[in-house]
């Protein structure tokens, strides 16, 4: 792996990029098809500016060598399975992949929730940064049932620094496998470690999973479909376009209000037949969450100079592993297919999302 400077790299961290409300606001979604092909879904999105996020490309055999906040001297390992993801920040910090097993990992902005024990030197050896937890649990673990048996083994630390009352900010993780079934890890109070079956089918950012489980309830009268006509008093009222059952599904861009959307979205929709339909069934509905970049700044702020919070959106096949993506510069969808690498001699590959960035637009001449 590419070395680093740790003085930057903590730098940067500190500064508050992984510290912020409004960094991670991400949406996921899982999609079982006819075929049997299960998806998991999501999008990432961060306002502050470009993300810098890579391809990477993980070969069994690889050593890692985690970071604490003493620098490069936390848990050793060498990848077991071979793995497929994206980063953000620094390559190191693979937020969203799966493996050759189809094992799918990805961490979700925890704000004001999540909170990390604090770095115990004496445990470096033992130690993974939670900003490596993705990497770590895709390239050791081929099963759900793995890394819930894996996962005591380890302590999971901040590297950077506590907020005014002493907590270290985090992400909870989505963790799915080949058979369908997904959990979430929630990390709280100083190290306390939550894990939930996610039957929802959907994820998204704080509160804790459990209360947005209760807050489905609030919308029980939402379905899909158009409401009828009726008549009050000599007065005939009408729907005014289809989907008027939805009418009160909320529409701004709070973790609560997004999960609500994503699952009646998802659970309206019809079931797709196979793989193809289910990846663009996958995108389709992940459009919706599509983050333009001004809506989360207040009138008279700076901008950044990129074309939306949305950075971007992947599709991972545990089915058959594949890992789909497309970024906030190019809307094409681009596919890595896990069963066509040979992870015994592919280098560990650190590569740009766009291999050419979308300047112009692909014309057509008739």
């Amino acid at each position: 792996m590419k070395k680093i400077s740790y003085k930057i790299l903590l730098a940067v961290l500190t500064a508050g990029l992984f510290h912020t409300p409004a960094a991670n606001a991400c949406t996921g979604i899982a999609i079982h098809a006819q075929d049997g092909t299960q998806l998991f879904a999501r999008t990432i999105e961060w306002k502050g500016g470009n993300l810098n996020s890579k391809l990477i490309i993980m070969p069994r055999g690889h050593k890692n060598t985690a970071l604490t906040p003493a620098g490069e001297n936390g848990k050793t390992w060498h990848n077991k399975y071979g793995a497929v993801g994206a980063s953000t920040v620094e390559p190191r910090f693979v937020t969203e992949g799966v493996n050759e097993k189809g094992l799918n990992v990805g961490i979700f902005y925890f704000s004001h929730y999540g909170s990390l024990t604090p770095y115990k030197p004496s445990h470096a050896k033992k130690s993974v940064s939670d900003g490596e937890l993705t990497r770590y649990l895709l390239t050791n673990f081929a099963t759900v049932d793995e890394v819930l048996a894996g996962l005591p083994k380890i302590e999971i630390i901040p590297i950077g620094k506590a907020d005014a009352e002493g907590h270290y900010a985090t992400g909870h993780w989505r963790i799915s496998d080949a058979s369908g079934r997904s959990i979430v890890l929630e990390i709280t109070d100083r190290g306390e470690r939550h894990f939930y079956e996610n039957n929802l089918g959907v994820f998204t950012n704080s509160p804790d999973f459990p209360w947005h489980q209760s807050n489905l309830n609030n919308y029980i009268h939402l379905s899909g479909g158009e409401t009828p006509d009726k008549v009050m008093g000599n007065v005939r009222l009408f729907s005014l376009g289809g989907g008027t059952n939805l009418t009160g599904l909320p529409g701004d861009l709070t973790p609560p209000s997004r999960l609500v959307r994503a699952f009646f979205f998802l659970h309206s929709a019809p079931k797709p037949k196979d793989t193809y339909a289910a990846v663009t069934q996958a995108f389709h509905i992940l459009n919706n969450f599509d983050l333009p970049i001004g809506a989360e700044y207040a009138p008279g702020q700076t901008i950044p100079d990129m074309p939306s919070a949305t950075q971007w959106t992947a599709v991972s096949d545990v089915t058959h592993p594949a890992f789909y993506y497309r970024t906030m510069y190019n809307c094409a969808i681009r596919k890595v297919d896990l069963t066509k690498i040979d992870f015994d001699k592919v280098p560990y590959t650190v590569a740009d999302m766009d291999e050419v960035p979308q300047e112009t637009f692909h014309e057509r001449t008739f």
